[in-house]
């Protein structure tokens, strides 16, 4: 999942580990963190509105259609 998370710019929710900050079944954008990654976790926007950084095994990479990414994307 290390590399995937790398190259994957949104991730689907598939557990939250009892946190009520994140939606199982619902896709995250990813941003880069390669300490994070290295460590086995990825940094999203959760429900809090407030980037941190969960466990990856939280989390499955998807790919969308580009129209649809470009749709998700958070401006930063």
């Amino acid at each position: 999942m290390k590399g995937e998370q790398q190259r994957s710019k949104f991730v689907l929710c598939i557990r939250n580990g009892g946190s009520d900050d994140l939606e199982v079944r619902k896709v995250y954008q990813v941003f880069p963190d390669p300490s994070a990654a290295h460590d086995g976790y990825v940094r999203i926007i959760d429900e809090s509105g407030e980037d941190y950084l969960y466990p990856s095994e939280y989390f499955v990479p998807v790919r969308l259609p580009a129209a649809v990414s470009k749709a998700l994307l958070i401006s930063a």
